[in-house]
C-alpha cells in the first residue's frame, strides 16, 4: 500500500478500528482481535506471525544487520466502566468522534501504526527495517505480552510505542514499583502495658513515606512519588496488640533512579521489612538527540515525561511513546477518539520515518 494516499490509509484504519471495537478483547482474552489483525495484514500480502495473542510482521525488504524500528501498540482493553451510557462494543461515529471501548486506548494508535507499516511495507532501501507488533496483555503488564515476544525477535534499535499522547512525544516514563511492607511487633493484651504494637511501627514508617523527598528530580518526570495505598493487620479481636501490620506502597520512579537504589534508600530509613512485587516496569527515557525525537521536533512536537506506564517499560532499547488520542479519556465511560486524530497521526508517523537516515 505504499502508493496509497493518507486518506486511503485512514479510511482502512478507521474501518479496522470499528471492527476491533466490536470484539471484546480483555487482557488474556485477545484471540479474536488477534485473528482480525492477522487477516487484515494478510489481505495486503503481509506474512504474519503470532506468539500467544501477539501479532507481528516484518517489512518485505527486511535486511539482517540493518537497524530495526519497532512500531508497537496493544490490542487488549480494560473492562468497560459501569457508567457507560452507550454499548461499549458498538463503534459509534458522531460529531467527528469514534466512540467505543479501546478506541482511544490504544486502538487509534494501533491502527495508525498499522497503516504506517503498510505504507512502507513494500518499499526497498528504507533506512530502517520495520517491525510491527500488536501486543497483548499490556493493560495488566502481563508476562505473555511484549515481554514474551521480544526474546524471539531480531535485535531492535528503537521503537515508537503507540499510546494516547495527543501526538506529543513522551520521551520519559515513570517506572512502577509496588512493595509489600511488614511491620513486626510483639503481641500483647491491649488492657495492659505489654507488647509492641506493629501498627505504631507501621505508622512511623508510613510517615517517612509521606514526608521523604528523593533528591534526584527529573526535568521530565519530576520527583519519585510514593503513596501508601493499603494497610491491614490479621487481628480480629479489639483487645489484642497486633504483632504484624502489613501495608502496600505504590512508587512511581523517575529515570534518574534504578529500582535497586530506591529499595536501598527505603530500607535504610524504615523499620518494616520490604518485598517488591515486581521489578519489571522500570522507568525509561530516550535522548532528545535521538533521530526519532529530532524528527518529531521538526513537526513542532513537544517533549514531556509520562506518569503512566506502558509496554515501553519492558523494552531494553530507546522507545518513544507517541500516539493519537488523549490519556485523560482512557479507561473512562463513553471512551472516544477524534477521527481526525487518527488521520493526522498516520501522516505524522510517515513523516517521522521518512526523515530517519
Amino acid at each position: 500500500m505504499n502508493n496509497a494516499t493518507i486518506d486511503q490509509l485512514f479510511f482502512k484504519a478507521l474501518e479496522l478500528l470499528k471492527i476491533l471495537i466490536s470484539i471484546p478483547s480483555f487482557s488474556k482474552q485477545e484471540q479474536e482481535t488477534a485473528a482480525v489483525l492477522s487477516k487484515f495484514l494478510q489481505e495486503y500480502g503481509v506474512e504474519t506471525k503470532q506468539l500467544g495473542n501477539n501479532v507481528y510482521a516484518f517489512n518485505r525488504y527486511f535486511i539482517p544487520g540493518k537497524p530495526t524500528l519497532l512500531l508497537n501498540s496493544h490490542h487488549d482493553t480494560v473492562k468497560p466502566d459501569k457508567a457507560y451510557t452507550v454499548d461499549p462494543f458498538t463503534a459509534i461515529e458522531a460529531d467527528g468522534k469514534l466512540f467505543g471501548l479501546g478506541s482511544n486506548d490504544a486502538g487509534g494508535s494501533l491502527v495508525a501504526l498499522l497503516a504506517t507499516f503498510l505504507h512502507f511495507y513494500n518499499m526497498p532501501n528504507l533506512a530502517y527495517n520495520l517491525l510491527f507488533v500488536a501486543s497483548a496483555e499490556e493493560e495488566i503488564s502481563g508476562s505473555g505480552g511484549i515481554e514474551a515476544l521480544l526474546p524471539l525477535l531480531p535485535p531492535i534499535d528503537c521503537a515508537i510505542v503507540g499510546e494516547p499522547t495527543l501526538m506529543q512525544m513522551a520521551v520519559a516514563e515513570k517506572g512502577l514499583l509496588v512493595i509489600d511492607c511488614t511491620a513486626t511487633g510483639i503481641t500483647g493484651h491491649a488492657a495492659r502495658n505489654e507488647g509492641t504494637n506493629a501498627i505504631y511501627i507501621a505508622m512511623n514508617d508510613i510517615h517517612w513515606f509521606n514526608t521523604h523527598q528523593f533528591e534526584k528530580i527529573s526535568p521530565f518526570l519530576g520527583p519519585v512519588k510514593t503513596t501508601v495505598t493499603v494497610i491491614e493487620t490479621d487481628n480480629k479481636a479489639h483487645n489484642v496488640v497486633p504483632a504484624i501490620c502489613n501495608f502496600v506502597v505504590d512508587i512511581r520512579v523517575n529515570e534518574l533512579y534504578t529500582f535497586d537504589e530506591v529499595l536501598h534508600i527505603i530500607q535504610q530509613h524504615i523499620q518494616s521489612t520490604i518485598k517488591p512485587r515486581s521489578v519489571r516496569l522500570k522507568s525509561s527515557s530516550i535522548a532528545e538527540s535521538h533521530p526519532l525525537v529530532v524528527a518529531g521536533k521538526t513537526l513542532g512536537k513537544t517533549t514531556y515525561g509520562s506518569p503512566t506506564t506502558s509496554d515501553k517499560a519492558l523494552m531494553p532499547f530507546p522507545a518513544l511513546k507517541m500516539g493519537p488520542g488523549n490519556s485523560a479519556r482512557s479507561h473512562s465511560a463513553n471512551e472516544f477518539i477524534y477521527t481526525i486524530e487518527i488521520k493526522e497521526a498516520i501522516g505524522d508517523y510517515i513523516t517521522i520515518i521518512n526523515q530517519l537516515v
